[in-house]
């Protein structure tokens, strides 16, 4: 797919997001939707659970003191935010920063799905056991984090698409933990070896 035929797809799922077309109540009352954004041919999608208070409030995904670290992080490996892709599970903020429930979760897969397909990325990275937890249930994070993942997923045309995923902490946690900072850190330094050796 063409680099242009990405974007135009990309945008008419964000479309469909920014006006609350997925029928739930949290479409309603959040104050932006958060459909994601990046480079639509980006090797490396970031998957977070659901926008929270300064996501909800600009309309972007990982803006705020996590979204910081994660832009750090980003630069430790030589990167930018334009080079990746950076979504949510779920695209609306749940009301006081509640985990999203699973009919939430439901409701916005098919466009997050859709994104994979169409960015095709060589790494799909879980920032958390949330986003982690919707594709991998059995999996913990303190077991699983920093371990690549290949694993198919269904697109919507019913066709397999081969992936690798890599969980990691979520960046608030390593907010509140300094230890959990340097974890999440060298776990990120995997990154280019994994991309390296990705087909």
């Amino acid at each position: 797919m063409e680099l242009a035929e990405k974007q135009a797809k990309l945008e008419q799922i964000a479309d469909s997001i920014i006006n609350r077309k997925i029928d739930i109540e949290i479409a309603k009352t959040c104050t932006n939707p958060v459909p994601g954004e990046g480079n639509p041919d980006a090797e490396i999608l970031f998957i977070g659970e659901a926008p929270g208070a300064q996501e909800d409030k600009l309309g972007r995904p990982f803006v705020g003191a996590s979204g910081k670290l994660l832009t750090e992080m980003l630069e430790s490996i030589g990167l930018q935010r334009s080079d990746v892709f950076i979504t949510n599970i779920v695209k609306f903020r749940p009301p006081d920063n509640r985990d999203p429930r699973p009919d939430e979760i439901k409701a916005c897969l098919p466009s997050l799905l859709a994104q994979i397909e169409i960015i095709r990325p060589k790494l799909v990275v879980f920032l958390g056991r949330h986003s982690m937890n919707v594709f991998f249930p059995k999996l913990k994070i303190s077991e699983a984090h920093g371990e690549p993942i290949d694993n198919s997923i269904e697109t919507q045309a019913k066709a397999k698409l081969k992936l690798t995923f890599l969980p990691l902490y979520h960046p608030a946690a390593a907010l509140y933990n300094g230890g959990m900072r340097q974890t999440l850190f060298d776990d990120f330094a995997r990154i280019p070896e994994l991309l390296k050796n990705s087909n």
